[in-house]
């Protein structure tokens, strides 16, 4: 296969989060047509109706390739020039996919098997198809995990943290606000709290970071407020509880917080003959549990390029990936189960 040509078919279908139906379709073809000529199999994994993973191996693998199929909006289309390929998904992580696919396609023309491509859906928001695929294991020994990474192999992956706080307060007219209780007053002072607080450090993955991703709240300018909302991402890089306690020091019962998400730290695996990095974000790796066996992290592009209206991928570095891709599980096949 073209590796631009099919990345840029992946990136045409729009499959935002949740709409995954129409690219899950288009990938399943093109697997069957792959495995009809090299004695593959090909499954539709249900995560939700009109929501699948899509699995497809050779032999009894021991090894599978996986990323998601997903995006984050909005969507636009794919384009490309001499050096990028341009379009939503081109390094997050259709490209990926592409390349996966081609490593694929090279290692069955040697006569290679005993490997599988796992494509899932949802990780751009709860990683659902991994949580489902954990569920539905197939005895592999190594699972590489696609996510742009520069292609150096990742030996650390920061956790996320994720909290809901609600302050509530009294409604009254803004000329008296005597007569009133803020509740964006009162979010403000906890939001400030959270800022200055101190968070773990670790020697591979570095600091833990808190971002306030959204605010919300009030009626109108010329009323007291009664509810205010924000929405919080801690990057953790270790155990949770230190800052979870933190968290309930500094905020001192005067809003309410709920914990919507918690996804771990992890600690990589390398290889000699591969660059290594450390990468800030969170993959879906925590949430396959284990159930495909030991994780690598390793995929072409820029994180920095990813989720942006600038998100592109260098030709030179997806067929990189192709080969590098090939030449991992080519190494993989020959170690023990770990």
């Amino acid at each position: 296969m073209d590796a631009f040509a099919l990345a840029r078919s992946l990136i045409d279908i729009e499959s935002i989060t949740g709409q995954e139906k129409a690219v899950g379709e288009y990938l399943f073809a093109t697997l069957s047509s792959l495995a009809a000529s090299s004695g593959g199999t090909v499954e539709r994994m249900a995560v939700e109706p009109d929501r699948f993973n899509v699995l497809a191996t050779w032999g009894t693998p021991e090894i599978v390739l996986s990323t998601h199929m997903d995006t984050v909006p909005p969507f636009f289309p794919s384009s490309e020039d001499e050096e990028f390929i341009r379009g939503r998904g081109a390094c997050d992580a259709k490209g990926i996919l592409a390349a996966m696919i081609c490593a694929l396609e090279y290692l069955l023309a040697a006569g290679i098997s005993n490997f599988g491509l796992l494509s899932v859906v949802g990780e751009e928001k709860d990683s659902l198809g991994a949580l489902t695929a954990a569920k539905n294991p197939r005895g592999t020994k190594f699972l590489i995990n696609g996510e742009p990474t520069q292609n150096r192999l990742a030996v650390g992956s920061k956790g996320t943290l994720r909290y809901w706080v609600t302050a509530r307060g009294r409604l009254a007219h803004s000329a008296y606000p005597e007569l009133g209780e803020s509740a964006i007053e009162k979010l403000l002072d906890a939001l400030n709290a959270l800022r200055s607080l101190t968070l773990p450090q670790d020697a591979v993955l570095g600091r833990s970071t808190l971002n306030i991703g959204t605010i919300s709240g009030g009626r109108a300018p010329n009323v007291i407020a009664d509810e205010a909302h924000a929405d919080l991402m801690f990057r953790t890089v270790g155990d949770p509880e230190p800052i979870r306690a933190a968290l309930r020091a500094a905020i001192d019962g005067k809003v309410e917080v709920e914990e919507v998400l918690y996804t771990p730290a992890v600690h990589l695996a390398s290889l000699p003959g591969f660059d290594t990095t450390v990468v800030a974000y969170t993959t879906d790796i925590p949430n396959f549990r284990g159930a495909w066996g030991n994780p690598l992290l390793i995929g072409p592009g820029s994180i920095h390029l990813a989720h942006t209206a600038e998100e592109r991928l260098a030709k030179r570095e997806l067929l990189q990936a192709v080969a590098m891709y090939a030449r991992l599980v080519r190494r993989l096949l020959q170690l023990p189960k770990p």
